[in-house]
């Protein structure tokens, strides 16, 4: 894959050494920022983060070089394949050996968990947009590490807490058996028991080898539950929508997705998707900045993808960043990591994707979520017009109160 941008912008592959780059000056290498996107280029989430997320986090690049032409962004790309042993592997090779200043995006909890990990050893950056468990800003925090997106507290509040106060009081759980799908179970079990509903029960499979939900949806079926929870994302939902409807469980329960990205939707088509309720922390056409957004990324991203909400959180994350480096300075902010987040914990946060926001002290970045209906085919009147509102849950309101994350970083 090449990549074009107004200046050098190195690509490296999943396991491969850097490639060489031009020799630079003394100086010119004092100027230079070095990103890596780390991300799941061919496994179950590569179309919710992979190349869409290697594009947005180019198009931070050249906004920010376009308005400081001083400052040259070098962005960098490696595939973790889901593995935290190859995440890490990654990530402390690039810190010690490819002069990565800042890593961005990293999805499955247990490898953006593990990255965190050499991120805050290095006095690097991590600005994690992929991963969703609250542990990132709670019990695991860092002084080096910025939670951008969403995470499950965000997801399981949206929508469990909506399905659960609209009639669906009893749920059964079919859930990834990793970091995230735990999390994501428990989350959205808290929200269910405190709207008055109950968990009949759930299944675990395994990850990320499991195609097949047939014997999980059997489960499902029998336990009579009113809302079965998915606990999972990318291929895995896709799949266990498709099966579901297949089998005939959606006449007798409704399906809660409890992470769908608008790719994932793409992927079923509207025919299969339609009705369903999720909730995201971004949409291209929620409002004129976000649309503008769009028509500014778009060019960059794979052919009939759309930018979804992980893609977004790599471009603003990248480009808040990029703002704090150049507010502290390149050579101080390359000294150390623990300093440009210091710094972008006190700057405003403010973009195209995510609008005005800001940065709590335990690294969670603050920002409303919006839980969507999916349209029917006859609704849409557009390429990826996907979404109504349903409903805007408050950036105040949205994520777990820093009080109770138990965030080592947070003063009692």
């Amino acid at each position: 894959m090449s990549l074009i941008l107004p200046r050098r912008t190195l690509l490296a592959g999943t396991g491969a050494a850097l490639l060489a780059a031009p020799r630079r000056s003394r100086a010119q290498a004092n100027r230079t920022i070095r990103v890596g996107v780390l991300t799941d280029m061919s496994g179950p989430y590569r179309d919710p983060t992979g190349p869409g997320s290697l594009a947005c986090t180019q198009q931070a690049a050249a906004e920010f070089m376009a308005a400081n032409p001083g400052i040259t962004v070098e962005v960098l790309q490696a595939d973790h394949q889901n593995r935290a042993d190859t995440g890490s592997t990654i990530a402390r090779r690039w810190y010690d050996q490819d002069g990565v200043d800042m890593i961005v995006d990293v999805p499955t909890s247990s490898v953006a968990l593990a990255v965190a990990g050499v991120t805050r050893d290095k006095d690097r950056v991590f600005v994690n947009s992929g991963a969703a468990t609250t542990d990132l800003h709670g019990a695991q925090c860092n002084p080096n590490t910025v939670h951008w997106t969403y995470d499950t507290y965000m997801l399981a509040r949206s929508t469990g807490g909506a399905l659960t106060r609209a009639g669906g009081d009893s749920w059964y759980f079919i859930t990834a058996d990793y970091t995230f799908g735990h999390h994501l179970q428990r989350d959205t079990t808290r929200f269910v028991e405190e709207a008055g509903g109950k968990v009949l029960g759930g299944a675990r499979y395994p990850f990320p080898s499991t195609t097949d939900f047939s014997s999980y949806l059997v489960q499902a079926q029998a336990s009579r539950a009113k809302i079965v929870g998915l606990a999972n994302a990318g291929a895995d939902t896709v799949n266990a929508v498709k099966q579901a409807r297949e089998f005939g469980l959606t006449r007798r329960a409704k399906l809660a997705t409890l992470l769908m990205a608008i790719a994932d939707v793409h992927g079923l088509g509207l025919e299969n998707a339609q009705g369903l309720l999720l909730t995201e922390s971004f949409y291209w056409d929620l409002n004129d900045r976000t649309r503008a957004f769009a028509r500014r990324a778009m060019p960059r991203m794979p052919a009939n993808l759309p930018i979804g909400m992980i893609h977004a959180g790599c471009y603003a994350g990248t480009l808040h960043y990029l703002k704090a480096v150049a507010d502290l300075g390149v050579e101080q902010a390359r000294r150390s990591g623990r300093a440009v987040v210091e710094r972008m914990k006190a700057m405003p946060t403010d973009d195209d994707a995510f609008g005005a926001g800001s940065i709590r002290p335990d690294g969670r970045k603050l920002h409303p979520s919006y839980l969507f209906e999916v349209k029917s085919p006859q609704e849409s009147r557009a390429p990826f017009d996907y979404y109504k509102l349903v409903q805007t849950t408050a950036a105040a309101e949205a994520f777990r109160p820093m009080t109770e994350g138990g965030c080592s970083l947070i003063r009692t």
